[in-house]
């Protein structure tokens, strides 16, 4: 189903499509294309973040929407894995199996232990910038969007606290930034989220080093 691209030094690129929680599907036209980054960014709304009323409570994340027994959590882990992990009952992933690339910081990693699960477009930010007016159905669905490669995406613990909810304003990984930014942009669009104005400057100055590419995103309604 969600698969990234593991080729070492490329963080995940493209697209998935409809994704389901346990009342039914939110749902999906077909793609919409942009020809680069730069006309993705230009369908970006700019409006002002607004925190007032975060909590991380907010959003049901780490659930098991697809029932196939394992959290979302240890499904981004084992399915981006570069040597898949020994997985036990429960999907328990064993210690000391498997192998990882962290794509935020170039890393190698050996042990599942030293890995988070970080979502692109962080749960704070997203609440910032729309997603307080969803229902908390949406709101679990976003935080384990499963649907779209670009969404969540397993780093070192280190990088992912590094970032912590900050957007590109505040925070860039140090390898593979121009991956970085179209992903941010794409999962924005996605989700019709907005940017605020210093955001949409560091993400244009960004785009602005790298070559062109185009986004195809599914739009959730």
């Amino acid at each position: 189903m969600r698969k990234h691209n593991t080729t070492k030094g490329v963080m995940p690129l493209v697209l998935f499509i409809i994704i389901a929680n346990s009342t039914g599907a939110f749902a999906a036209d077909k793609p919409t294309t942009f020809a680069t980054v730069d006309a993705g960014i230009k369908a970006l709304k700019i409006a002002p973040d607004v925190r007032e009323g975060y909590a991380r409570s907010q959003f049901k994340h780490w659930s098991d929407l697809d029932k196939n027994g394992c959290s979302t959590r240890n499904d981004v882990i084992i399915q981006e894995a570069l040597v898949k992990p020994k997985v036990d009952k429960g999907c328990k992933i064993v210690k000391d199996t498997g192998k990882w690339y962290s794509a935020y910081d170039g890393l190698t990693v050996t042990n599942f232990s030293g890995l988070d699960v970080d979502h692109m477009v962080p749960l704070a930010e997203s609440w910032d910038s729309g997603a307080k007016a969803w229902d908390k159905a949406k709101r679990e669905v976003y935080a384990n969007d499963m649907g779209d490669v670009n969404a969540l995406i397993a780093v070192t613990a280190a990088t992912n606290r590094s970032k912590s909810d900050q957007d590109p304003a505040d925070w860039l990984p140090a390898k593979d930034v121009c991956t970085y930014i179209k992903n941010w942009v794409h999962v924005k669009l996605r989700w019709s989220l907005t940017v605020d104005d210093k955001e949409l400057k560091a993400i244009k100055d960004a785009n602005a080093k790298c070559p062109k590419a185009k986004i195809s995103v599914v739009i959730i309604k």
